[in-house]
């Protein structure tokens, strides 16, 4: 618990040797830590006082000085702790990283004259390194400062750092030359995992599906080497309000208001204040990606996000490890292996009906995978088995069918646009499953299709999805999730959800570096589903062969 660590002596020489900027009056003051400050100092010292590395990754909301405390903690570190322990702040920007270096030459400038023992007897100052712009040592101490910013990863390789802030990470650039993944990469391989060394991740929120984003789940799951730290708005001590004399509080609020009230059991000034800060945003939205009460309202409510995330989280409440993992051979047999690629969560019953869908990617770990979704058809359809993975066109195809022959021979939905693509690989990928499918296997979706030309219509095979369907298809699952119509088991699928997005032009698509593979299995097996039970399914045409459609 951060109440049984002892942050007495970090908080003695914050009073005695730091001076920042006091944000509300503009004078030089004491640097004495407010309550959120006093947490994340606590986690620090916690993970430093059991000599383990420091890691922490920090989602930050508005004007509480998480930025500051990390630097300063990094040069207490630097200035009591370690000597020759080199630290480094990396930006979206090079002012931001020059900024927050400003807060060490303010501290540096302040110094006080009792401390200069611990800096060989003279007052420390920042003094050029090797003629370089963007290194400064510390003079008594040997400890080096550098500063850079998301744009120049290379000249991260090898550094010799032992503590790094990485600030405004979810605005840090992702193009094809370099992602944060690389930069990340870069820093970290260069910081020991040892003791006293130190890496914070932190951020504003900046929408979902970015690696800020998804490094802060990975965290928050337990799968990552830090901890999440996050301040909601009203642990803040200046946001409070008094109430005026003569308002009858409960009658101002709305129902979210009165949830702050009396479900957090925040005080009444508290809830003035958020009610009159509100005033200042068009929408609830905008407020609360500003002050945030929880991490998914601030994720939820700064970007162009498809899927809301409290949503994504009910969904994702009946996601559960699967009953096996293995495989399927051709012949509908199932293997038991904890490396396979298809996971099942309930067996065959011979009373149901299911769908599989078929996402056709690529062959090589670097493209879109494949995946094969199985659903039952009823009025709640429920994810009951799944394989995903990268795999030869033909061996995807006699997958399919084998799954698809396992679940009553199910029917099977292959979504067919890359087929209509121009030429990539997945089209000639597609191509070839659907006529694969088309000789093998008797039961698959067909949609009726008009020809313009010969002014005919005719049964096509598989699902095409263009703008107009993939809108529906999109429309379908929002729902779905919303109203939680249909039991998700995978929790990969409530990733991809949160990671979703409307880009400017209105097109939807997966966020840079993510995946939709997984979402667009189910959102077009849930709009299947919907028209077998609601229409009658169309009469079959004859057995095709080797044709194109």
């Amino acid at each position: 618990m951060t109440e049984s660590i002892d942050i007495s002596e970090f908080e003695q020489w914050c009073r005695e040797c730091v001076t920042i900027k006091d944000k509300v009056s503009g004078n030089d003051v004491p640097f004495v830590l407010n309550a959120p400050q006093r947490r994340l100092a606590a986690l620090f010292e916690r993970q430093r006082q059991a000599g383990s590395p420091i890691r922490v990754i920090m989602l930050k909301a508005r004007q509480w000085g998480g930025s500051t405390l990390v630097q300063v903690y990094m040069a207490w570190m630097q200035m009591e702790v370690c000597l020759n322990w080199h630290s480094l702040i990396c930006a979206h920007v090079r002012d931001s990283a020059a900024n927050i270096r400003g807060i060490y030459s303010k501290l540096l400038s302040n110094y006080p004259e009792s401390r200069y023992h611990k800096c060989g007897g003279k007052a420390p100052v920042f003094a050029p390194f090797e003629r370089s712009q963007n290194v400064r040592i510390i003079n008594g101490r040997g400890c080096r400062v550098t500063i850079a910013t998301a744009e120049s990863q290379d000249a991260m390789r090898g550094a010799d750092i032992a503590m790094a802030h990485l600030s405004e990470t979810a605005f840090w650039p992702a193009t094809p030359q370099r992602s944060p993944e690389d930069l990340v990469r870069a820093i970290c391989g260069s910081v020991a995992l040892a003791p006293n060394t130190m890496i914070v991740m932190e951020s504003t929120a900046n929408g979902v599906g970015n690696y800020f984003h998804r490094e802060w789940l990975r965290s928050v799951a337990g799968k990552s080497d830090k901890v999440p730290f996050f301040v909601p708005w009203y642990e803040i001590d200046m946001y409070r309000l008094a109430v005026p004399a003569g308002i009858e509080l409960d009658a101002e609020l709305d129902d979210y208001e009165r949830r702050l009230l009396i479900d957090r059991g925040l005080t009444a000034e508290q809830v003035w204040w958020y009610h009159c800060k509100r005033r200042e945003y068009p929408t609830h939205d905008k407020m609360q990606a500003e002050y945030p009460t929880t991490a998914d309202e601030a994720f939820a409510n700064s970007g162009s996000g498809v899927f809301a995330l409290e949503h994504i989280a009910e969904l994702r409440k009946s996601c559960v490890a699967p009953l096996l993992r293995g495989e399927v051979t051709a012949d509908g047999a199932v293997v038991a292996d904890s490396r396979g690629a298809f996971v099942q969560w309930r067996r065959p019953r011979p009373d149901m009906d299911y769908v599989v869908t078929v996402d056709i990617g690529g062959r090589s770990e670097a493209s879109d995978y494949s995946v094969v979704a199985v659903l039952t058809v009823a009025e709640v359809p429920e994810v009951v088995a799944q394989w995903r993975g990268h795999i030869d066109h033909d061996l995807l195809a006699t997958k399919a069918m084998a799954i698809a022959t396992l679940y009553n021979e199910a029917l099977l939905v292959v979504e067919s646009n890359t087929l209509e693509s121009d030429g990539s690989d997945n089209s000639y990928g597609g191509l070839f499953v659907l006529n694969r499918l088309a000789e093998n296997y008797p039961r698959l979706y067909r949609r009726q299709s008009f020809d313009t030309l010969t002014q005919r219509s005719s049964w096509r095979i598989g699902f095409h999805t263009n703008r107009a369907t993939k809108a529906l298809v999109v429309d379908a699952l929002v729902e779905a999730v919303r109203t939680t119509s249909y039991i998700e088991r995978d929790g990969n699928a409530c990733d991809e959800m949160a990671s979703y997005e409307q880009r400017p032009n209105g097109a939807f698509a997966a966020a840079p570096g993510c995946h939709d593979d997984i979402l667009m299995t189910r959102g077009i097996a849930l709009t299947v589903i919907a028209q077998t039970i609601c229409q009658p399914a169309p009469p079959p045409p004859p057995r095709y062969k080797s044709t194109f459609y």
